[in-house]
């Protein structure tokens, strides 16, 4: 049975010592299989509130050994300066911008003309003033460039990224496979495969099932390594992890289709909108149950998410040999506009351990998970989007909801019942609460601390 319980969502403003204002009313909501959650609730079926059904974080990641001993002994053998090195491609790849689309570059150059033309203290000559307008534009515009991953620069990029995208998939994997514990893949195709680390992390997930691993990356060199670090870092011997494919295009064949579809922090490295509608198109198309995006956790890498969100969901990628429809099955609890101009989240791991590199770090990072079949197969239960801020007798959570609208939610013991506030207490990040959420919010006046 569904039943109604107190939502977790109070109105009103907070007053320190105080609690809720008295005059907040609380909103009703819903939980699946729980008439009320109280102290003799069923809610938590005997688990301890640590472990309630939405807690999705991970502990620190730690590399599996094999690949950490191999990314070690390919960095022992080279130059002393690659600190350096690792810290310039790694300040440059947070600070990267989308590449300038042409039709954008277009509007400006028609703009500079215009206001060129209307200053008499400038020349006119059509040649001078396409030298004049070309020159601003350089100045003014963000200079993209694709990086060619040559043996050096791979190796740097391994030593850069390695860890910190393991950790960022892992957390993308784990979250399908603690909502979805049956299911059991047996392929699996990496667009963008760099050092590997995909495969690494679905082997730690679903090693047992997955048999066949299709690493696509157009750099023979960046294959060449990832391929070593399955042999223990060397050129010869047998990989640690079995059917492992490399290859540089994309399978040519619409009929060939992977359980698991995976492109982590690829589609930043394609020069334009185009490419990447292409490119995304084409992962859906190859995709037999679940599209996973990993991308910075930056405003760039979560508007080149959000395109491919709106891409398959507006369907016009739709495929006779798959007619299926796509919904979000994370992190998004719904298929409306995303409300937010960045949605990112944070992994710890521990890093390769190098004399720069021996404490704990945050991997931040954007995903998207797409899923095929229909929403009503996935629970829609808010997200948190922000730290949880843990107060005397309350906690303040950010929650993405289901009707499309952010909440904040203050939460007490008093109004919502132990449980639910000792759940919302141990939630993390990038957790889910477990509360069906009503369909429409009155905004909230409950003050954020975060914001004071």
């Amino acid at each position: 049975m569904v039943g109604a319980l107190k939502c977790l969502v109070t109105l009103g403003r907070w007053f320190p010592g105080l609690g809720v204002a008295p005059q907040a009313r609380a909103l009703a909501a819903l939980v699946p299989g729980v008439t009320q959650i109280d102290n003799k609730s069923d809610f938590l079926q005997k688990r301890p509130h640590r472990q309630h059904p939405g807690i999705l974080n991970l502990p620190h990641v730690r590399l599996p050994q094999a690949l950490s001993n191999g990314a070690q002994l390919l960095l022992l053998e080279n130059s002393p300066a690659m600190e350096n090195q690792v810290q310039t491609l790694t300040n440059y790849l947070w600070s990267r911008h989308l590449p300038v689309e042409p039709e954008e570059l277009q509007r400006r150059a028609r703009h500079l003309e215009k206001k060129f033309l209307e200053n008499p203290d400038l020349p006119q000559t059509e040649e001078k003033l396409r030298g004049a307008v070309l020159h601003a534009l350089r100045k003014t515009t963000y200079h993209w460039q694709e990086l060619s991953y040559t043996e050096g620069l791979s190796l740097v990029y391994m030593a850069a990224r390695l860890d910190g995208g393991f950790a960022a998939v892992s957390r993308a994997f784990h979250e399908i496979r603690a909502r979805n514990p049956a299911f059991q893949p047996q392929t699996l195709m990496d667009f963008g495969s760099g050092t590997g680390s995909v495969t690494w992390a679905a082997n730690s997930i679903w090693g047992q099932s997955l048999r066949e691993y299709m690493c696509v990356d157009k750099s023979t060199d960046m294959l060449a390594l990832a391929e070593k670090l399955l042999k223990g870092g060397s050129e010869s011997g047998e990989p640690y992890i079995p059917g492992v494919f490399f290859r540089q295009f994309l399978p040519v064949s619409p009929k060939v289709q992977f359980d698991v579809v995976v492109s982590a922090f690829s589609l930043s490295e394609l020069p334009s909108r185009a490419d990447r509608t292409e490119v995304v198109q084409t992962l859906w198309h190859k995709t037999g149950h679940f599209l996973v995006l990993v991308e910075n956790g930056t405003k760039a890498g979560h508007r080149l998410l959000m395109d491919a969100r709106d891409l398959v969901l507006k369907g016009k990628e739709k495929s006779p040999l798959d007619p299926r429809p796509g919904f979000v099955f994370a992190p998004c609890p719904h298929e409306l506009p995303c409300p937010q101009l960045a949605c990112s989240f944070s992994q710890a791991y521990h890093p390769i351990p190098f004399s720069w590199n021996k404490k704990p770090k945050e991997e931040k990072f954007s995903m998207v998970i797409l899923a095929r079949g229909s929403p009503e197969e996935a629970n829609r239960w808010p997200r948190i989007t922000q730290p949880v801020l843990k107060r005397p007798r309350h906690v303040h959570c950010h929650l993405c909801c289901p009707d499309g609208h952010m909440q904040h939610a203050v939460i007490t013991a008093h109004r919502h019942g132990r449980d639910l506030y000792r759940c919302a207490r141990v939630s993390s990040w990038g957790d889910l609460l477990p509360v069906l959420t009503p369909s429409a919010f009155p905004p909230s006046t409950a003050q954020d601390p975060s914001e004071s």
